[in-house]
């Protein structure tokens, strides 16, 4: 598949609660919206209708009712949305975000356990890296 448009802020929101329950309708999707998150049954609608037509959803017709599915995984979209960034934001590098990450987000320690043991899972796997 090619490249997919980008998702706003809402129409991630709703991805995520598709992933979360998978297929349902609108009516369930708006149901499951966090109770701090006023958003209008049609703007629920809005978006999964955006979601189907950039190719992160897709739905079919249950009688009357439109059960929407997602048509992506979130390690997928997770994937692309962060090149996506890191190409606009950082010219393609890798290490400004890594840096702003660590520097500015204040990771953990356990976090940072967790980052060395990659880094020496990584070196082990590619030694010339």
């Amino acid at each position: 598949m090619g490249t997919r448009p980008a998702l706003s802020k809402g129409e991630m929101e709703v991805a995520r609660i598709l992933w979360e329950i998978g297929p349902a309708a609108v009516r369930t999707i708006h149901g499951a919206l966090p109770a701090e998150r006023a958003m209008d049954f049609a703007t629920v609608q809005t978006y999964l209708r955006r979601l189907e037509a950039k190719g992160y959803a897709s739905s079919r017709l249950d009688g009357r009712i439109r059960i929407y599915a997602a048509r992506t995984k979130p390690r997928t979209v997770i994937r692309e949305t962060v090149d996506d960034l890191v190409e606009r934001l950082f010219g393609g590098e890798t290490m400004p975000l890594v840096r702003h990450l660590i520097e500015e987000r204040r990771i953990e320690a356990d976090e940072l356990a967790e980052l060395r043991s990659l880094i020496e899972r990584l070196e082990k796997q590619e030694p010339d890296r």
